[in-house]
């Protein structure tokens, strides 16, 4: 990863030196173990302090909404497979031109669920760690334990056979196969009747805070003015009532439907621990099966809901 994490400097600082863009969207180390954040980079020297790796967890296109990059000129934005997809669907949905981004791909093998994490050492401070093949070697005062990786993947890098961006102009290290995922995450809810479904999400959105964390870490949720926040009219209550939300989570999760690229961004900035990761697992999953679309891989695709065809699944019409 270090000579991936070089590479990808030098990349940048390339790019920046020969005036290919003007800004570079990526990740640096955060203030905690396991923590990255976003960070901007205009001045080639602030590209040393870019990263790659399992904590970078945020999904990047979430900045690049027309009123958040209109001024400032051409963009470079770095790119694991979910970031890629949902860069596509910025274009598609005409947030930003092509032209306008320089997407610089890098291969991902998956983010870590910070919950997961804090499940395996009983929440005790982790103070520092190391990388040793696929095991992580996590130290605090007192501890020291050895995790394998793939106990603390997010459910959607478990679930994900899109490591690769689907659009890029640079490739940082090698592009991998598209996989079929480590492990469906949302065969046992398959299984279930809809009273039992609906009974599982229940207990899981009962959870809910209503702080909006999800939308807001969401690169899919780019209204200026959120359905949630209108008042004239107003859609729905805002009290804490259950019935309310989950109205909140099923109109979102419709608002993403056939758009929605199954990063888990919204799951990872939950507070509460709310696992919305197999209601957008679920949706893609549907459309998918109903009109054989993927989102975020065609910048030239329409989307099924912005499209009609003789042909789609009408079952639901009497």
């Amino acid at each position: 990863m270090e000579n991936i994490e070089e590479q990808l400097r030098e990349t940048v600082k390339k790019l920046l030196k020969e005036k290919k863009v003007d800004l570079v969207i990526g990740y640096s180390k955060g203030t905690l173990p396991f923590h990255s954040t976003p960070v901007f980079i205009a001045d080639e020297k602030d590209a040393d302090n870019l990263i790659f790796d399992f904590t970078c967890g945020n999904n990047l296109a979430k900045y690049l909404q027309k009123s958040k990059v209109k001024n400032h000129g051409k963009i470079g934005i770095i790119a694991k497979g979910c970031d890629g997809r949902s860069i596509v669907q910025h274009i598609v949905e005409n947030q930003i031109k092509r032209e306008e981004v320089v997407i610089i791909g890098v291969h991902c093998d998956g983010v870590i669920d910070i919950r997961k994490l804090e499940e395996k050492v009983g929440r005790k401070e982790i103070l520092k760690y190391q990388v040793e093949n696929d095991k992580i070697i996590v130290e605090g005062k007192g501890f020291k334990k050895s995790l394998s990786k793939q106990d603390i993947l997010s459910d959607s890098c478990i679930a994900c056979k899109y490591p690769n961006s689907p659009v890029y102009d640079v490739f940082v290290g090698n592009p991998v196969p598209i996989a079929e995922p480590r492990k469906p995450i949302t065969n046992n809810l398959e299984s279930l009747s809809s009273d039992e479904r609906w009974a599982y999400f229940e207990k899981e959105i009962s959870k809910c805070i209503r702080c909006y964390a999800c939308r807001n870490a969401c690169p899919l949720c780019y209204c200026e003015e959120c359905f949630v926040d209108q008042s004239n009219p107003q859609w729905f209550g805002k009290s804490p009532n259950l019935s309310d939300t989950m109205i909140f989570h099923i109109v979102r999760t419709l608002h993403t439907a056939g758009r929605c690229v199954s990063c888990g961004a919204c799951t990872r900035a939950c507070p509460t621990g709310v696992n919305l990761a197999p209601l957008g697992i679920r949706m893609e999953k549907e459309i998918k099966d109903r009109f054989g679309y993927t989102a975020g891989l065609d910048t030239e695709a329409t989307p099924p809901m912005a499209d009609w065809n003789e042909e789609d699944k009408q079952e639901f019409i009497m």
